[in-house]
């Protein structure tokens, strides 16, 4: 175990501890220490509360705990139609299942609903997760908006400047509000958004309560992090300098991130391609027929069948006498008496 705070003998919890190794999120390492499949230093842990230092022995189902790999972020272009969990109980795909098998475990900072597209950051350390999405570290996320103008016929650049000074919708408070008309398209117009809470589908019901429809989401930038260039459904990773510039002091403390740690290369699942050691299959019928097979050469032999070759060998060859038979040189014989000579005329 590994980071600041066990360097430096302070406790912490240990479904906080758990998260950052990257084995689970805290909300499953609860239930787990629920189960009684947790104990510190051979003692089953009852309570989520416990807190734990770098001297103490964490073990789960009987396995220690895995060391902490470094502090890693990714920068994931999210597809429309994935959903940002680990598992669906509704069995739709989700964005992990279609992450490369050598990434380390990895958790969303925040969520994108399932038909929003853009940046999603992604990370190993369940500490700088939980930091980022809180609204309290100030870090500023960027839409692209398509909304579909209902009966109101069109925005005006006074409502969209109303919400600068935040919004109450369904008893619901939405903080400031940076938005702009970018551009009309058909019925639609492109907007651009940009705020610093980031709730559950606040896009969709700020821009529900003027009267527009959302039919396209795209987030572009999250905080410092851009999504530039990087097509669907890619990943990349922020090198590690650049990272540690971008958090500064104040958040990669807050969060407890780890840059000393290793870095755990994980190798790729490959497919077993090894060739079939079972029985041959029968060979398959084809017009409701089994096709012949061609009995081994020792039952040929067996049968009375000559070898190819003495039968290639007793064939006769055309246009050589030596392997005509005798009557048929004979007549041969008896035509050429019969020709005249060349030359001579009668």
């Amino acid at each position: 175990m590994s980071g600041q705070n066990q360097r430096s003998g302070r406790g912490e919890r240990i479904a906080k501890i758990m998260a950052r190794a990257g084995l689970c999120s805290r909300r499953v390492a609860e239930t787990w220490i629920a189960a009684g499949r947790v104990a510190v230093n051979g003692a089953v842990v009852a309570s989520p509360a416990c807190t734990v230092t770098g001297s103490d022995r964490i073990e789960i189902d009987g396995q220690p705990l895995p060391v902490r790999e470094r502090t890693r972020l990714f920068l994931y272009h999210k597809p429309r139609g994935l959903v940002t969990s680990h598992a669906d109980p509704g069995g739709r795909p989700t964005i992990f299942a279609n992450l490369p098998k050598t990434l380390p475990r990895l958790i969303s900072v925040g969520r994108l609903d399932i038909d929003t597209e853009g940046l999603l950051l992604l990370t190993n350390d369940g500490g700088l997760a939980r930091i980022l999405e809180l609204p309290a570290t100030g870090w500023l996320r960027r839409y692209r908006v398509r909304a579909h103008v209902g009966s109101h016929g069109r925005i005006g650049p006074d409502q969209l400047a109303a919400l600068r000074g935040g919004i109450t919708v369904d008893g619901i408070r939405y903080g400031p509000i940076e938005a702009a008309l970018d551009r009309a398209q058909g019925s639609n117009v492109w907007l651009s958004f940009a705020m610093r809470e980031g709730k559950n589908r606040e896009v969709k019901n700020v821009l529900g309560h003027l009267g527009l429809k959302v039919n396209r989401l795209i987030r572009v930038s999250f905080g410092p992090f851009q999504l530039g260039e990087l097509a669907a459904g890619a990943i990349e990773e922020v090198r590690t300098r650049t990272l540690r510039e971008q958090l500064g002091e104040r958040i990669a403390g807050l969060a407890g991130t780890d840059f000393a740690g290793p870095r755990i290369e994980r190798a790729p699942v490959q497919e077993d391609r090894r060739p079939h050691s079972g029985p041959r299959a029968e060979p398959r019928e084809r017009n409701g027929r089994r096709p012949l097979r061609r009995p081994p050469r020792d039952e040929r032999a067996a049968a009375g069948a000559r070898p190819a070759k003495a039968r290639a060998m007793s064939a006769p060859r055309r246009g050589d006498p030596d392997r005509i038979g005798e009557p048929e040189r004979a007549r041969r014989e008896r035509r050429r008496r019969r020709r005249p000579a060349r030359g001579k005329r009668h």
